[in-house]
């Protein structure tokens, strides 16, 4: 309501969104584990790479062909992909979040051994080696037992991401509101808060990944989104930019909403004919400039 523009557009686009989201998120999670997948390990075949439900998404893929596929949807109704980017931060990180409930069933995505209160067994615990032990491992069973296998404490860093996605959308929601930020500006502080929140978070967790001179590759994208967050934030004028009037493209023709947050009529370029001018401004005395007659 913020930002003017008909509803049932805005939900198309994020259809595009979400569709090429799911396919980019995927074919991130192949890139960065494709063991998993394409080296012939026994239980593993290419076809599985088709069950999105079996392996998950990669957030970095889904974001960047995400966006393509906000920009498609865009282009077919004449929306500014940053004012669409800006209405969709707040959801997006929201939505991150809840995806993080998952990866507590999955028993993944866990951090090293710990004694606090909050410590989660996602794992068993081999005290030898000091490594997790998938349940079920152990002994052949589903318990966590054996001579040096017991239940293991772990961060739960899923846990850590989900307050923090959360904590990350409410702060969006508030400065939005409150400085009523544009310019794509709102995006760039979800991308910034995200990265930042993710880049510590990553530095907890002891599952497989690739490493690229010492760190996680998932630190390295952090590090990298960041900065081009951060470069777009500072180069569109920071907590300065204000919000666009409308959604809609200056040079779009697709109908705009009125004063009474219904659709206008459309202009000319959408073939509606002209529109009819304002009411003439009044004058002092209050009538209309256009209808005063002398007596």
């Amino acid at each position: 309501r913020a930002r003017p523009g008909r509803e049932d557009e805005l939900w198309d686009v994020a259809g595009w969104a979400i569709l090429f989201g799911i396919i980019g998120g995927r074919l991130y999670h192949l890139i960065s584990d494709p063991e998993l997948y394409f080296e012939g390990r026994p239980g593993t075949s290419p076809w599985n790479a088709f069950k999105i439900w079996d392996g998950g998404l990669g957030i970095w893929g889904a974001i960047a062909l995400g966006a393509f596929g906000a920009w498609i949807g865009c282009r077919r109704k004449g929306i500014s992909l940053v004012a669409f980017a800006d209405i969709a931060a707040p959801g997006v990180i929201l939505a991150q979040a809840i995806g993080r409930v998952g990866n507590y069933f999955n028993n993944e995505l866990y951090g090293g051994p710990t004694s606090l209160p909050w410590g989660l067994q996602v794992h068993c615990m081999d005290i030898v080696t000091g490594r997790a032990v998938p349940v079920g491992t152990a002994d052949g069973g589903q318990a966590c037992s054996g001579s040096s296998v017991v239940p293991g404490l772990f961060h739960p860093t899923f846990l850590y991401e989900l307050v923090w996605d959360v904590a990350v959308g409410l702060t969006l929601l508030y400065l939005d509101r409150r400085l009523r930020l544009g310019r794509g500006n709102v995006f760039a502080l979800y991308v910034m808060g995200y990265t930042a929140g993710r880049a510590w978070i990553e530095s907890l967790r002891i599952d497989h990944a690739n490493h690229i001179l010492g760190l996680r590759l998932n630190d390295w994208t952090s590090i990298l989104v960041f900065l081009l967050g951060l470069i777009w934030f500072l180069g569109h004028g920071g907590f300065r930019a204000r919000r666009e009037g409308s959604v809609y493209r200056r040079d779009s023709g697709s109908a705009r909403p009125g004063p009474d947050g219904g659709a206008a009529r459309a202009d000319r370029r959408a073939g509606a004919g002209p529109v009819p001018p304002d009411d003439p401004p009044a004058d002092a005395e209050g009538v209309p400039s256009g209808e005063r007659t002398d007596a």
